[in-house]
């Protein structure tokens, strides 16, 4: 019960700290309306169904990179320092992980809103399907960074340091996700895609794990 409220709590923290500042929030939305609208710019006409695809999941990787990463290589020594006297480390990485988990998922359904209103949706593509695999890449981006993010920022150079430890965990996800995405926009059977959701699901919950089982010895550093 503690624990909860301690989640509660923090995740309160970053929202409020969020809307004070603004401008994260503001500059993550201003690179995917800038970056689509490059990209409808850049083709003369819509693009085929396989590149609508890989330049969503484009933007959007690279959007979760900036909306996560500031997670914990933002944060001073000494808000460290206060936050480590007052909760624990299990509260902390569960309230990092669902406050990024939100804005992620918010920020891919705006982006694939404004992605569809500039580029239409594929004919013949399930809708449903796209969105079960768009709220499911977000989480996995969201879990993913914040893990790396927390690992990274006990490192100097902690920027350079996360590009590295994400690289090898974000392929293989982004090769499901991508399968998972195609699925629906060829419009196939929703059976077809149930092992790609199971296994997308069993990633963020090891990410998750290991994350509740290394961060307590990172906060101990």
């Amino acid at each position: 019960m503690q624990i909860a409220n301690q989640v509660k709590q923090l995740i309160r923290k970053e929202m409020l700290l969020e809307w004070r500042s603004k401008y994260a929030l503001n500059g993550i939305l201003l690179y995917v309306v800038s970056t689509v609208f490059v990209c409808f710019l850049s083709f003369v006409s819509v693009p085929e169904k396989l590149t609508w695809n890989a330049l969503f999941w484009i933007i959007m990787l690279f959007a979760s990179i900036n909306a996560v990463a500031k997670s914990f290589l933002q944060e001073s020594k000494g808000r460290h320092l206060y936050i480590y006297t007052l909760v624990s480390p299990v509260a902390l990485i569960i309230a990092k992980t669902v406050y990024n988990s939100l804005l992620m998922i918010g920020l891919t359904l705006i982006a694939l809103l404004f992605y569809t209103l500039v580029f239409s949706f594929p004919a013949g593509a399930d809708m449903g399907m796209y969105l079960v695999a768009t709220v499911l890449g977000s989480l996995s981006f969201a879990t993913i960074f914040t893990m790396v993010s927390a690992i990274a920022s006990k490192a100097g150079n902690g920027g350079m340091l996360m590009a590295i430890l994400s690289f090898p965990i974000i392929i293989p996800v982004l090769i499901v996700l991508i399968k998972l995405a195609k699925n629906a926009i060829d419009g196939l059977d929703r059976s077809v895609s149930l092992d790609d959701i199971g296994l997308l699901a069993v990633i963020n919950v090891l990410v998750m794990a290991v994350s509740l089982l290394l961060f307590p010895y990172l906060w101990r550093d």
